[in-house]
């Protein structure tokens, strides 16, 4: 069985395909602290009974001093190294066509291959994690670029420490009938954060359309369900688009057979 790890900034996503296809997910935090050691027992907690299965792994991570302890983890479940988004001789399939392609987080390439795989393209992908991130896959499945703005969390996090008079926001599903107009404190952050986002989000995409055409846009990340609803021009919600993009990665790289032919 193939385990594909997203190791964000704030959380780490696993995910399994089981015998008949169906897809598994896990969170956990991420933390720079944990040995390979104890990263490889969390894994193994949150797979459960799934751990033993475990052939090989794919993962992207954009975060460098998680990547060595969680490849050093899945070295020690599957007695080899896992396959890396961005290590030589890693080929995704997808051209990158940007000033400095290294610099291309792995995680929204994996998203590109996914969109190429599973979705008609052109496409946009918005991405709701620690940063939201607007990226444009264009119709050949090439990454062409994209916008980085703060997340929704991270800047409900800076507000609450830099501003002594506010209190820390909880994140939550907001109604349509949050009036714009706030009638006390937490009112009127709540409207900062969820009108102030839909804006955002709704202006990045019409730019990005004055630019590049009626391109359609695909919501993915943990936050997108507190917003997607909310949005105009979407045309898929997928939260599993950046694992099923490491295991095509993986297809491409190592194949499906591989991992059952070098005996962990």
């Amino acid at each position: 069985m193939l385990l594909a790890i997203d190791v964000g900034n704030t959380n780490v996503v696993l995910a399994v395909k089981d015998g008949a296809g169906t897809l598994k997910m896990w969170r956990m935090e991420t933390d720079v602290s944990a040995s390979s050691d104890e990263y490889c027992r969390r894994i193994q907690d949150c797979l459960g009974d799934s751990a033993a299965q475990i052939d090989d792994a794919v993962v992207a991570s954009v975060v460098p001093d998680a990547t060595p302890l969680i490849c050093g983890a899945l070295k020690i479940m599957c007695g080899h190294d896992p396959l890396t988004v961005g290590a030589a001789g890693v080929d995704l399939g997808i051209r990158v066509n940007i000033d400095q392609p290294e610099q291309a987080g792995a995680d929204r390439l994996a998203d590109a291959v996914g969109a190429q795989v599973h979705y008609d393209l052109p496409a946009i992908i918005l991405d709701f994690g620690t940063a939201t991130t607007l990226d444009l896959v264009a119709a050949d499945g090439s990454y062409e670029g994209g916008i980085i703005a703060p997340g929704v969390a991270l800047s409900i996090e800076t507000l609450a420490q830099a501003a002594a008079q506010l209190p820390r926001l909880e994140l939550r599903d907001f109604s349509e009938d949050l009036p714009v107009l706030g009638k006390n404190t937490v009112s009127a952050m709540e409207s900062g954060v969820f009108w102030g986002y839909v804006s955002m989000i709704e202006g990045l995409l019409m730019r990005l359309r004055q630019e590049h055409g009626d391109v359609p846009a695909i919501a993915t990340g943990g936050l997108a369900s507190l917003f997607a609803q909310h949005l105009t021009g979407l045309a898929a919600v997928d939260p599993y688009l950046t694992v099923k993009g490491l295991f095509e990665i993986y297809a491409r790289n190592r194949g499906e057979g591989r991992a059952n032919q070098n005996g962990c």
